[in-house]
């Protein structure tokens, strides 16, 4: 009988255990499934739009992208506060605009001194904000009705908002959604709109 001469290899095939398919397949699927529910989540009740202009600086800069939530509006009202996006006038025509809300329907809003007052008082406001050079036409005080609001922008000096005439108070109807999260740009990262 001869013998081998020399050392002998075993090579031992590799087997994969089901528990590590397992634990692959169930991150597999999850990560698909939170992949699928976001997408959905954003073509559901959500849309992307571009902010047009200078009128949200410092928060918002010009070609920014927004995320708008429209299902929001759908089961409660706008909020003083809140950064909406609108059609002026329902034209369809017209790029959206993004403004901030000052003044919810029912309420006297009027500009004067350079500062913003609801139903007569002076509103507590970010100090960030420009005194308001242009009244417009909230000079001598606009009641709003039951389905308006009123809506300026951050950069109080250089935006086309409700004061302007051609554009004036908002009404709830031509709300597109809410603005609830930024994409990232030049001037800042991506986040939630505050």
């Amino acid at each position: 009988m001869s013998r081998k001469q020399g050392l002998s290899f075993y090579h031992k095939k590799k087997r994969i255990s089901g528990t590590v398919v397992r634990e692959i397949a169930e991150w597999i699927f999850l990560v698909f499934t939170a992949v699928l529910i976001a997408t959905v989540l954003v073509f559901s009740i959500g849309m992307r739009t571009s902010v047009i202009g200078v009128s949200m600086e410092p928060g918002l800069y010009n070609g920014q992208e927004i995320l708008i939530n429209h299902f929001l509006y759908s089961i409660v009202s706008p909020k003083r506060g809140d950064v909406i996006v609108f059609l002026p006038n329902g034209n369809q025509n017209t790029h959206y605009y993004v403004k901030r809300v000052v003044g919810l329907p029912g309420e006297t809003v009027q500009i004067k001194d350079e500062k913003l007052y609801i139903d007569g008082v002076l509103a507590e406001e970010d100090e960030a904000y420009d005194k308001m050079a242009e009244a417009g036409i909230a000079e001598n005080g606009i009641t709003l009705g039951s389905d308006e609001y009123f809506v300026l922008g951050d950069n109080r000096n250089n935006s086309e908002d409700s004061r302007s005439g051609n554009i004036g108070p908002v009404k709830r109807d031509n709300i597109t959604g809410k603005a609830w999260f930024h994409m990232a740009s030049s001037g800042s990262g991506m986040g939630f709109i505050k």
